[in-house]
């Protein structure tokens, strides 16, 4: 069994940054990528960034294109979620998930939430 815990979530004002981190419990795991998502009150989960975990190519939704930044750093088995000019509209709870090579995201972490003020 592998467990994501995530945290680095809390509330911030618009405009300011937060770092997400996603560390994985066991090493010996399928893994294609990992990636982030989100999900707010009223509304469905939505992807938000992706990173193969080999190669580390990335991939981002356009709504945080250009101010998220998605890496991972191996030794640590973790993934990170660089958040800059944040907005209210990235106010949710954020979700860290294990991709395998057939495009399944299994693994869900409890998820940490972020709230941003205007």
């Amino acid at each position: 069994q592998v467990q994501l815990v995530e945290s680095g979530g809390g509330l911030v004002q618009a405009g300011g940054s937060l770092r997400l981190s996603c560390a994985a419990s066991s090493r010996t795991f399928s893994r294609y990528a990992m990636g982030w998502f989100r999900q707010a009150p009223g509304k469905e989960r939505e992807f938000v960034a992706a990173i193969t975990w080999v190669v580390g190519s990335t991939s981002y939704a356009d709504s945080v294109k250009g101010r998220f930044t998605i890496s991972r750093d191996s030794a640590k088995n973790t993934v990170y979620l660089q958040m800059n000019s944040l907005k209210p509209e990235d106010t949710a709870g954020y979700y860290c998930a294990v991709r395998l090579v057939t495009g399944e995201y299994v693994y869900w972490g409890q998820g940490t939430q972020v709230t941003v003020s205007s």
